[in-house]
C-alpha cells in the first residue's frame, strides 16, 4: 500500500500552510491562533481518514482475474492476450492492472485501466510478441486497487497460472495448406521445374502423347490396344530425409530478430512440411547440443507437429561442432539409406574433420551441406573503401570468404554438395535442391 498523489497533496499543501505561519512567527509578524489551530485540526482530521480509508481498503473485495493465453505463440509474431476481471463490488471503481510477463516475451499496453461495474465483469486485453522459443509460465497478475476515499493506493498480486509453448514461426504453413502446392512453394520463391512421365514409380498407363519419350512406350499393352499407349511415372515415394542439426556457438550469430539458429529450424521444418506432403518421411539428429535429441524418420503429416513439439524449446549452445560425434551418433542411429541435410555454418578450420565425417556419412548417405552465411560479410564486400579502416575490414572479409570458398570447392571435389546462402534463404535453396534431386532420382 502507497499514498495516492491525492493524500500527497493534501499533506504537501497543509506541511506548506504550516511552514508559512511557523516563518510568520519566527519574524515576529503577528498570526492569529486560530490559523494554527485549524492548521493542527486539519492535518489530524487528514490523518484519521487516512487511516479510516487504509482500514476500508484492507477490507475491499479480492478481484478475480482470470486469463485466457493462448497454448502455442509463434516466434515473433504479436498475440492477444485476453483477461476476464471479476469482482463483488457496489460501487464503480477503476484499478490499473499489470501482468507478469516472464523474460523472452515483449509486450504493451502496460499499465491496462479498467472501469468496474456493480454487477459486471469485465474483459481487456494486452499484445505480446514472443523473443525466444521455449516454454514459459505465468504465475501472477497485479493490481493497484485505489481505496474508497482515493487516499491510498493498494497493491494486490493474485496468482493467475498460465502456460504457453513458443514454437517457430511456421504458422503461414496452415494457411498455404489451404492452396495448391505449387503456388505455394512458388510464392516462397521454389523453383520447380515439371517433368511428365520421368520418376522411378509406376503411377499409371496412359495414351501416348506429344513431348513423351519412346521410353515410356508399353508395348504389349500397345499391341493389345493398337494404339500407342505410355507409361507415366511418378516421383519416387517413401524415402527418408534426416537433418544433422548444429546446435553449438557457430548458430548463435544473429543479422537480424532471428538468429541463424532460429533461421535453420524455420529452414528444416519448411523442408519437412515439402517432404511429408511429398510422401516421404522426414527426423531429426542435433550435435553440439545440452541434451542432444533424435527424432527416427517418419511419414504422415502428424510428423510435423512432432518435431515442432521436438524443437520448439531447442536452443543453441556455446559448445563447439564436432562432426565426427554427429557422424558417430547419426550412423548407430540411421541404418536405412537417406537423404543428410547438415546444417552448420563452415569455417576454414574445419578442413580435415569435416571432410572426415562428411566422407563417412557418404558412404552409407546422400549428404547435403548447408551452409549460414553471416549477411554482414555481404554488405561489407560491398562498400565502398575510403579508408584504411574500411580497408582493412574489406581485405579481411575478401580473405576470410576466399578460404570458405576453399572449403566448399574441397567438399564439392569430394562429391558432396554444398548449399551457402543467408539465413533468410536456406529454406527456399534447401526446397529447391530437394525437388531437383527427388525429380531426378539423386537419393
Amino acid at each position: 500500500m502507497k499514498p495516492s498523489r491525492l493524500l500527497l497533496s493534501w499533506v504537501a499543501a497543509l506541511l506548506v500552510i504550516g511552514i508559512a505561519l511557523g516563518t510568520l512567527q519566527a519574524l515576529e509578524i503577528s498570526v492569529p491562533a486560530s490559523l494554527i489551530s485549524i492548521n493542527w485540526g486539519l492535518l489530524l482530521a487528514l490523518l484519521a481518514l487516512a487511516l479510516l480509508d487504509a482500514l476500508r481498503l484492507k477490507h475491499l473485495p479480492q478481484v478475480r482475474i482470470s486469463r485466457q493465453m493462448p497454448g502455442s505463440l509463434a516466434l515473433g509474431r504479436w498475440a492477444e492476450v485476453p483477461l476476464k476481471v471479476e469482482h463483488d463490488f457496489g460501487a464503480p471503481l477503476g484499478l490499473l492492472l499489470f501482468d507478469h510477463v516472464p523474460d523472452g516475451l515483449s509486450f504493451d499496453n502496460f499499465p491496462l485501466a479498467i472501469e468496474l461495474q456493480p454487477d459486471q465483469f469485465s474483459q481487456i486485453s494486452y499484445r505480446l510478441r514472443p523473443l525466444k522459443r521455449g516454454h514459459f509460465t505465468f504465475a501472477h497478475c497485479e493490481i493497484n486497487l485505489p481505496s474508497p476515499l482515493g487516499l491510498w493506493i493498494g497493491k494486490r498480486l493474485l496468482k493467475v497460472d498460465n502456460q504457453t509453448r513458443v514454437y517457430p514461426d511456421f504458422a503461414r504453413l496452415y494457411g498455404g495448406e489451404l492452396l495448391a502446392v505449387d503456388n505455394w512453394l512458388s510464392q516462397l520463391g521454389v523453383r520447380q521445374r515439371q517433368r511428365r512421365g520421368q520418376g522411378l514409380e509406376f503411377h499409371q498407363l496412359r495414351e501416348f502423347r506429344e513431348g513423351d519419350s519412346l521410353r515410356q512406350i508399353d508395348w504389349k499393352a500397345t499391341a493389345r490396344q493398337r494404339a500407342p499407349i505410355a507409361r507415366e511415372y511418378q516421383d519416387e515415394r517413401d524415402q527418408q530425409i534426416i537433418f544433422l542439426l548444429d546446435c553449438g556457438r557457430r548458430m548463435r550469430s544473429q543479422d537480424d530478430e532471428l538468429s541463424h539458429f532460429d533461421h535453420a529450424l524455420n529452414a528444416c521444418l519448411l523442408l519437412s512440411y515439402v517432404a511429408l506432403r511429398q510422401g516421404d518421411a522426414v527426423g531429426l539428429s542435433t550435435f553440439a547440443s545440452e541434451h542432444p535429441r533424435h527424432l527416427a524418420p517418419v511419414k504422415g503429416s502428424g510428423q510435423l507437429n512432432v518435431l515442432l513439439n521436438t524443437v520448439y524449446d531447442l536452443d543453441s549452445t556455446q559448445r563447439p561442432a564436432d562432426y565426427q560425434a554427429a557422424a558417430n551418433q547419426l550412423l548407430s542411429r540411421q541404418k536405412r539409406r537417406a537423404l543428410v541435410v547438415l546444417v552448420t555454418n563452415l569455417r576454414d578450420e574445419d578442413d580435415e574433420e569435416l571432410l572426415s565425417a562428411v566422407k563417412r556419412l557418404s558412404a552409407q548417405h546422400r549428404v547435403l551441406v548447408a551452409s549460414l552465411r553471416e549477411e554482414m560479410l555481404d554488405t561489407l564486400r560491398q562498400t565502398k573503401v575510403q579508408t584504411l579502416p574500411e580497408a582493412l575490414a574489406y581485405c579481411g572479409t575478401v580473405n576470410y570468404m576466399n578460404e570458405r570458398a576453399e572449403l566448399h570447392e574441397r567438399l564439392s571435389a569430394h562429391g558432396v554438395p554444398v548449399v551457402d546462402v543467408r539465413p533468410a534463404e536456406l529454406g527456399a535453396e534447401l526446397v529447391t535442391q530437394y525437388l531437383s534431386w527427388k525429380r531426378s532420382a539423386a537419393f
